[in-house]
């Protein structure tokens, strides 16, 4: 006798993911599979990451801002598939509030991966052309230890790469209208 897995739907893993133990995230990186990751990120992710929203604060409606809705590892439902991105955003003039329920259903005008050596292979292999395929305008790829950042979007279907930044100092990436340091994502600031 052969038994065969049933694969869930995705309000079964949505509990299972909200019945994790602390320390343990779930995203649904194929429809009916739970994909578990155990750990946090390391100190090069997050300090990427915390720079970047540092950066983008200005534009942040959550901080002040008016143009975007930038959240810090929501939960975004694309279908069948539940990712966490790193950072996404939300237009305002698309978007007028952000709603409070998780997952969130409404796609991303962009998203936001940085890489980290135990999810790098999901977030470009996975991630990144169900992103595309989804509607969202533009997908960054932030690599904290290769210094760049590439920024993608879309061409019949498929991610294309639209522009790099590595070092700049005053580097201008779609969808943003503002000068990013791009510096600042890798290399700590100066106490003082």
């Amino acid at each position: 006798m052969v038994a065969i897995a049933r694969k869930k739907s995705f309000d079964e893993l949505y509990r299972a993911i909200r019945d994790l133990p602390e320390g343990q995230r779930g995203e649904i990186l194929a429809p009916g599979e739970l994909h578990v990751t155990m750990g946090r990120p390391g100190k090069k992710h997050r300090r990427a990451a915390r720079a970047l929203y540092v950066g983008l604060a200005s534009r942040d409606a959550n901080v002040g801002g008016t143009v975007w809705w930038i959240e810090l590892e929501p939960e975004v439902r694309f279908g069948e598939r539940l990712f966490d991105p790193d950072l996404a955003g939300w237009r305002v003039d698309r978007v007028a509030e952000l709603p409070d329920e998780n997952p969130i259903a409404v796609t991303p005008d962009w998203c936001c991966e940085i890489l980290s050596p135990s999810t790098a292979a999901d977030d470009i292999r996975v991630k990144l052309p169900i992103y595309v395929l989804s509607g969202v305008p533009f997908v960054w790829v932030v690599e904290p230890i290769g210094h760049v950042v590439q920024v993608f979007g879309a061409q019949d279907g498929k991610p294309v790469l639209i522009t790099t930044a590595s070092d700049e100092e005053g580097a201008r990436l779609p969808p943003f209208d503002l000068e990013i340091d791009v510096r600042r994502l890798w290399t700590s600031p100066t106490p003082g």
